[in-house]
């Protein structure tokens, strides 16, 4: 039988007999506290992170369209995509550190009415520094979604199979986000592309509404002053470097790109510096002594540089040389995104008998095996014919079975591999490394399949990557670094 719901709220202690005078699941929750119910705080984070990642993956079918409409250039139109992964990755980690310290529940209300705010937002932006700004901010208000829904989780779950389940429905959610966010936009796009943004808006603050009467606050605070000095240095490392890569399809040689490159490695310095001595860290640099911490953190880096940098673009690879449209690209899309939902979410039967450092490992494998074949099929601009459709539809799915793998072991082992009272951080550094590997990839497939190598130069990169992301966790074995 399942024990009864517990109020934040403790129940007064009998003097007589040390009991309570009612039992507790004859006593209700005080209104508007809510109480915890690990179901619902899983339906709810789960719910709020697929419309995250909806609103994260709905411009890559509709590129052309929100290029057209705004006017914007080819060199600037990475930045369309790259708005939202450079508000998370610029926020995740202070996201993390802040909803340890004052509430996951406080940050995630936050992000959830933050995101619907400024998905509006960005449905009327006429201009694309303003839809750019927008999307940078729809990033930000994702980031305390992300970092506080696996703190939520690991406070409502107890350690073991139930929070390894939860976590792994949870990745499923990651996936589905990205499969539905296309799909929606190329629907809506036959009308509007700006409906998109208003749907998601507005689905954003009816999960609030249930949010609020849902979650339980739960924190485990440090003491100290918030990190903002740590926060704005990454913050301006993070964009000089987008910057470069940005700027580097123009010419890799111009000084602009070599000081943008210069001015992300000092801020960087400055972010560890400050580290090293803030009182309240936005992260704990001796984790990087823990291979468990190190393989979580690759596995989210090489996530966004590997699959995400490539699918993110390949919706326009798609529509520009097999003359596919909008809606049709989606439902192509959603071949990849789907088996990934799909495996997510049946991932957790591979418990106890595969650790997550080998789903991360088959995952990367599966992704560069799937690649490969794609080689030659987009390279120019031609009709799809039957020995295209056999090849890319095959490589979709198996691409998707390695993103499966992968969005179910990274959350698993983000919390793994920092102390439960931490487990905010963990998430927000596990997925800060995946979408600045996200911002990164994006930028450099766009600008290598731009250049002369073209679409087949992009798809090497990936396996490329892949390979050694492969390779780099299979080295990191569970066990600790030695401290020096």
């Amino acid at each position: 039988m399942a024990q009864p719901a517990r109020t934040l709220r403790q129940q007064p202690v009998h003097a007589a007999g040390g009991t309570p005078p009612h039992h507790p699941a004859r006593t209700p929750a005080p209104r508007g506290v809510p109480t915890r119910r690990p179901g619902a705080t899983l339906a709810v984070t789960a719910l709020a992170t697929a419309v995250a990642l909806m609103n994260y993956t709905s411009p890559l079918t509709t590129v052309p369209a929100v290029s057209a409409a705004l006017a914007t250039p080819a060199s600037a139109q990475a930045w369309l995509i790259n708005g939202t992964p450079l508000g998370l990755a610029v926020f995740l980690l202070v996201a993390g550190s802040l909803a340890d310290d004052y509430g996951r529940r406080r940050l995630f209300l936050i992000g959830t009415l933050a995101l619907g705010v400024t998905t509006a937002a960005g449905a009327l932006a006429t201009t694309t520094l303003a839809f750019t700004l927008a999307r940078v901010a729809q990033g930000a208000a994702s980031a305390a979604i992300l970092a506080t829904s696996l703190g939520l989780l690991v406070g409502a779950f107890p350690a073991g199979a139930a929070r390894i389940r939860a976590t792994g429905i949870w990745g499923a959610f990651v996936s589905g986000g990205i499969a539905l966010g296309p799909l929606l936009a190329g629907s809506l796009g036959t009308i509007d592309w700006r409906l998109t943004y208003a749907v998601l808006g507005l689905a954003s603050l009816v999960t609030t509404a249930f949010a609020f009467r849902t979650l339980s606050e739960s924190r485990a605070p440090r003491g100290g002053r918030p990190d903002l000095v740590g926060a704005a240095a990454l913050g301006l490392a993070m964009t000089a470097l987008l910057s470069a890569l940005t700027l580097g399809r123009d010419g890799w040689l111009r000084v602009p790109v070599a000081l943008l490159l210069l001015a992300a490695l000092a801020l960087t310095a400055v972010f560890t510096a400050v580290e090293r001595r803030a009182a309240a860290p936005l992260i704990e640099l001796s984790l990087l002594r823990s291979r468990p911490f190190l393989t979580s953190s690759a596995g989210g880096l090489f996530t966004g540089l590997a699959v995400i940098g490539l699918f993110s673009y390949l919706p326009t690879l798609l529509q520009g040389t097999l003359g596919l449209s909008a809606m049709g690209t989606a439902w192509l899309f959603l071949l990849w995104s789907g088996s990934s939902f799909v495996v997510a979410l049946q991932a957790r039967r591979l418990t106890g008998r595969v650790s997550a450092r080998h789903q991360l490992a088959a995952g990367f494998a599966l992704h560069a095996v799937a690649v490969v074949t794609l080689l030659g099929v987009l390279d120019s601009p031609h009709a799809p014919t039957a020995g295209v459709w056999l090849r890319l539809i095959p490589a979709l799915l198996v691409s998707g079975v390695g993103s499966g793998l992968l969005n179910a072991a990274l959350p698993r082992v983000a919390v793994e591999s920092v102390p439960p009272e931490r487990a905010a951080m963990g998430s927000g550094a596990n997925n800060t490394a995946r979408y600045i590997g996200s911002s990164a990839g994006v930028a450099v497939t766009i600008a290598v399949a731009t250049s002369g190598g073209g679409a087949d130069a992009a798809l090497l990169l990936s396996v490329g990557l892949a390979l050694a992301a492969t390779v780099g966790v299979m080295l990191l074995r569970d066990r600790p670094l030695p401290l020096r």
